[in-house]
């Protein structure tokens, strides 16, 4: 569940950076890179613990089916923090340095 989540993530995030090619200030590269990393480190995951398991993995219980799901959606919403964070410090569009200095 965890590998889908951030996979869907790195598939999005891919397909609004195609399209915002043009305009790299928003840093929607490193967004992407961040994804696809940890789509990357979950794939490493799921193969090993494919090799620990073998048939036991495609049946996992419900509690860590519901347990990867909340790991997976903490992964994506700490990518987007991150993300966040940077913009914040490039501040490209000088929003919050117009705020500072009015006050």
């Amino acid at each position: 569940m965890t590998l889908l989540i951030t996979v869907f993530a790195a598939i999005i995030s891919t397909i609004v950076w195609y399209f915002k090619l043009h305009d790299k200030k928003y840093m929607l590269g490193r967004l992407c890179l961040m994804y696809w990393g940890a789509s990357l480190m979950w794939m490493v995951d799921a193969i090993a613990k494919y090799i620990e398991l073998k048939d036991a993995f495609f049946t996992p219980a419900a509690a860590d089916m519901i347990n990867d799901a909340f790991l997976g959606v903490c992964v994506v919403a700490l990518g987007l923090i991150i993300w966040l964070g940077m913009l914040m410090v490039k501040d490209p569009g000088k929003v919050l340095r117009k705020a500072l200095v009015r006050k």
